[in-house]
């Protein structure tokens, strides 16, 4: 059992339904201060569910929920919290640069009379620590996918939160784009002592970038070290056949983290997790 000071994020009982269908039941993790961990469950688990009621846009119906040792609203509010959806479109039909963007998120996030240059200088800063300072006067809609992602990671982190909460953060990132995106990840950890919460369907993502994994479906079904999701043990949580991950359990992991909002709707299931090394699915 830890301690307070040591929880970037405690949930005890977390209960949380959808016009009176329960989409998570008694949920209860502990996040220690500068931790990485995974959410891996099928579509439709309640994983980003239980990622908006750690963000503070969801209140659970039962069950307490501290984000720093607030209620999450209430640090959220004070910038401690970064974010990432699924899905940011709405930034490609401006034309805005990349540094631009990258200090618009830091703008929205400090108090006005914080001085410009500190702004620009956090922003810049970023932008290095993502690898992206190169492409710092590049359009936003130039981007391949893997630099959209790495922007708006820097936009996440540029004014300096302490918790980053990443939804489905490597859909539509090849491999090899996943491994760089996890050595990525985990320099902004080790430089800005960032506690990481990601949420995946994607096994690879969440094994090669988690220090504990929890396992969702509606109840959480695992909750330890990414060595011990055994073909057994993801049984319980997918629905589906895992002979695919069965069949690739020597494959060498890939080094990935990786990062999008839930409408409160149900999420769709047309996709099914992957190994990471490439193969045929």
């Amino acid at each position: 059992m830890t301690s307070p000071a040591e929880d970037a994020i405690v949930l005890e009982d977390v209960t949380f339904a959808y016009n009176g269908e329960p989409v998570i039941e008694n949920v209860a993790i502990r996040v220690r201060r500068g931790e990485r961990l995974g959410i891996l469950g099928p579509n439709g688990g309640g994983k980003s569910t239980l990622l908006r009621i750690i963000l503070g846009d969801l209140a659970p119906h039962a069950g307490t929920v501290r984000v720093l040792g607030r209620p999450p609203a209430a640090a959220r509010r004070t910038g401690k919290i970064g974010y990432l959806p699924q899905r940011v479109t709405a930034e490609l039909s401006f034309p805005l640069d990349v540094r631009r963007v990258v200090e618009q998120g830091v703008a929205a996030r400090v108090p006005p009379w914080r001085p410009l240059g500190e702004q620009k200088h956090a922003a810049a800063r970023a932008l290095d620590l993502v690898g992206m300072a190169h492409l710092a006067d590049r359009p936003i809609g130039r981007l391949s996918g893997g630099q959209l992602q790495r922007v708006l990671i820097a936009r996440s982190v540029a004014a300096g939160p302490e918790v980053l909460l990443l939804d489905e953060p490597t859909v539509g990132i090849d491999v090899a784009g996943q491994q760089q995106f996890g050595e990525m990840l985990e320099t902004l950890r080790r430089e800005m002592g960032l506690t990481v919460v990601i949420v995946s369907h994607d096994l690879a993502t969440i094994a090669a970038s988690s220090d504990r994994v929890a396992c969702l479906r509606r109840t959480l079904h695992f909750h330890d070290t990414p060595n011990g999701l055994t073909p057994a043990v993801l049984a319980e949580v997918f629905s589906h056949d895992i002979a695919m991950i069965d069949a690739h359990k020597d494959c060498p992991p890939t080094t990935d983290p990786g990062t999008g909002p839930e409408t409160g709707r149900a999420e769709s299931s047309d996709t099914t997790p992957g190994c990471g090394c490439g193969g045929t699915r």
